[in-house]
């Protein structure tokens, strides 16, 4: 997804000659705690709520130019990028500007989470398993090999290397919510499984079991 499929134009923008005031009002109006700011219709950074408070009311915005945040992304570019500069710049929203820097919209990091939660495939039922490995060790075909082997397979695969320890984390998210078998072929090929998060099939079976002993008293 690109950075364009995701603007929302329904926000304001202030310019350089606005009051404090009126961004403040604005600001609380849409519950933002950022807003970006023209100058001659370019778009010439983004204000903080922090900073307006350190203006007067009557005070231009022209006055805390220095303290704008030159942050935005082009509308080609993917969203993931937009990701990693809102979380960077701590942002509320996230300026979309054309090659010509004119103000096309924003990406609100509300937005940015709903999509993020679907890029992920939360909205999808399945499994997750989280393993850890030796970087040199890593391989993905492997991995989707021995899933597949308990005919399942992979709908998502993340990796990040662990800071004290140096360790890739993989996570994963499968098709299938009871994984104990998957579980039981990665320990068999001595991954070592860090959590998963499903169901397990004995767990079932003990539910299962516990419900006809019910049945039964009941009789």
């Amino acid at each position: 997804m690109l950075a364009s499929q995701m603007i929302n134009t329904g926000f304001p923008a202030v310019n350089l000659f606005d009051r404090a005031s009126l961004a403040l009002s604005l600001m609380d109006e849409y519950d933002v705690l950022h807003l970006p700011v023209l100058s001659e219709e370019k778009f010439a950074g983004v204000i903080s709520k922090d900073d307006l408070f350190d203006l007067d009311d009557h005070a231009l915005l022209a006055s805390a130019e220095s303290e704008l945040q030159k942050v935005s992304v082009k509308g080609e570019e993917h969203f993931l990028i937009a990701l990693k500069l809102i979380a960077e710049n701590d942002l509320s929203l996230l300026p979309v500007v054309n090659e010509s820097a004119e103000l096309m919209g924003v990406i609100p990091s509300k937005e940015m989470l709903r999509t993020l939660s679907g890029f992920v495939g939360n909205e999808d039922k399945g499994g997750i398993i989280v393993l850890e490995s030796d970087k040199r060790n890593f391989s993905f075909g492997e991995i989707s090999r021995l899933v597949e082997t308990n005919d399942a397979y992979i709908t998502q695969l993340n990796t990040h290397t662990e800071g004290d320890t140096g360790q890739l984390i993989i996570t994963l998210k499968v098709n299938k919510i009871e994984i104990s078998d998957i579980i039981a072929t990665f320990q068999r090929y001595e991954y070592q499984v860090r959590f998963y998060f499903g169901q397990e099939e004995y767990a079932n079976e003990l539910k299962e079991n516990y419900n006809h002993l019910i049945s039964y008293l009941n009789m």
